[in-house]
């Protein structure tokens, strides 16, 4: 199974992971169609652009675990639909069903949209042999820069998260084999984000431009 190619991105950070452990949802946001078939669902934070209920009722499906940050269960019980829910805190290591997931911290440095303290998160999956990593609306924060992962995706978009040439630097510190960038061409962001988080991104870093 070709992992790169089984990994979908909609609309901001919206994604969607064909895997042998069965199908994964980050995120997912103004989807277009009735999936129904998530095995996971993974919310990275509680702003309505990541935490739809509308949308988690198009993809979940009976038996889908939903994953949240801590301090959304109570959200999570009344919104969501979903009665089989999983909390998880920054910086914490979990096994879900057949799911390996770390938790890193996902934040902003100098701006108030997503303040630390919330403890909202992104993931690392641990999924067919890869590390994937899912970062949320962050910084390039110093958790973020010490990730190891095969795959990234992080967001690009400005604003709210940092913006393609700061994602640039990051993927590059980092050094996965592929880099997916996202968060971009809706809400913030242009598709030209795309080209110049590319444009900065070592050669020996493979981009995928997903979100067209």
């Amino acid at each position: 199974m070709n992992m790169i190619e089984n990994i979908d991105v909609f609309i901001q950070n919206s994604i969607r992971i064909n895997s042998g452990i069965g199908i994964v949802y980050v995120d997912p946001f103004k989807m277009e169609k009735d999936w129904n078939d998530a095995d996971f669902i993974l919310i990275t934070h509680d702003h309505y652009d990541h935490f739809s209920p509308n949308d988690i009722a198009r993809v979940k499906k009976e038996g889908t675990v939903l994953v949240v940050p801590e301090k959304m269960l109570s959200k999570a019980q009344k919104e969501s639909g979903i009665e089989n829910i999983e909390t998880v805190k920054p910086g914490t290591y979990h096994e879900i069903g057949d799911l390996e997931l770390e938790t890193i911290p996902s934040y902003n440095v100098m701006k108030p949209f997503h303040p630390k303290m919330a403890g909202w998160v992104g993931y690392i999956l641990k999924i067919d042999g890869k590390r994937i990593f899912i970062a949320g609306d962050t910084d390039a924060t110093k958790e973020a820069k010490e990730v190891k992962c095969d795959i990234a995706l992080v967001p690009i978009g400005g604003t709210y998260t940092m913006d393609a040439k700061k994602a640039a630097e990051l993927v590059n510190e980092i050094r996965p084999d592929v880099a997916i960038p996202t968060h971009y061409g809706s809400i913030v962001g242009s598709m030209n984000d795309a080209k110049i988080f590319a444009g900065n991104v070592k050669d020996t870093i493979k981009v995928e431009i997903k979100i067209k």
